[in-house]
């Protein structure tokens, strides 16, 4: 048996979240690891919040455990609900009523805005700029800080929303918005991989 692979997180928790409970001895099975490699992801995880867990006794003994997905670990699982954001977004594209439109935008951007404000830190731009790109990070999007210029750039190696992005470039706006809200500072993409671009990029303007 092996340990488990740096990216095997996403595996535990797809496990539990479409098998239920399950047990340190039933995970190593089904992962094919260690049950002292299991206990190290699962207490990462619990660490994180994502995953709970509940003693159960049988007969003598110590207890064994039994894990499970929290609501914030089932947020985090199976939560790619392409097609509904797909359709949703081009209902708010196709109101005629350009006012309307601009503030249903703006609600979302808000609404998204108040949930990770609370994660995002720092005095200046910058830090609140390194801040996001970590936050980014733990949901698997990969962002980097630019230094190097007059101005700091967040860089974007990945789309978060590739199919969207390719729909509808107008999604790259809100996720302007949404950077601009967080950081406190007008924000502009001054690259963008729709254009041609490598990566897009995004600067204070």
């Amino acid at each position: 048996m092996s340990s488990l692979a740096p990216n095997g997180d996403g595996h535990v928790l797809e496990l539990l979240r479409v098998q239920g409970p399950m047990g340190v001895s039933e995970l190593g099975r089904a992962i094919q690891v260690t049950a002292t490699a299991v206990r190290q992801r699962l207490s990462r995880l619990m660490a994180q919040g994502l995953i709970q867990r509940e003693a159960v006794r049988a007969g003598r003994g110590r207890p064994k455990h039994r894990y499970w997905l929290t609501q914030k670990g089932l947020r985090q699982t199976g939560s790619n609900f392409v097609d509904l954001a797909l359709a949703l977004w081009r209902e708010i594209g196709a109101i005629e009523d350009a006012e309307l439109r601009q503030t249903l935008l703006r609600r979302v951007v808000k609404s998204l805005a108040d949930r990770y404000a609370q994660q995002v830190e720092g005095e200046t731009v910058a830090e609140r700029m390194q801040s996001l790109s970590k936050l980014l990070g733990r949901r698997q999007v990969p962002f980097t800080r630019d230094e190097s210029g007059e101005l700091p750039v967040l860089t974007a190696h990945a789309c978060p929303y590739p199919e969207l992005a390719e729909a509808d470039p107008g999604i790259c706006v809100l996720e302007q918005m949404l950077f601009s809200e967080l950081l406190g500072r007008d924000v502009k993409l001054s690259q963008c991989r729709l254009n041609g671009e490598p990566r897009c990029r995004f600067q204070p303007g």
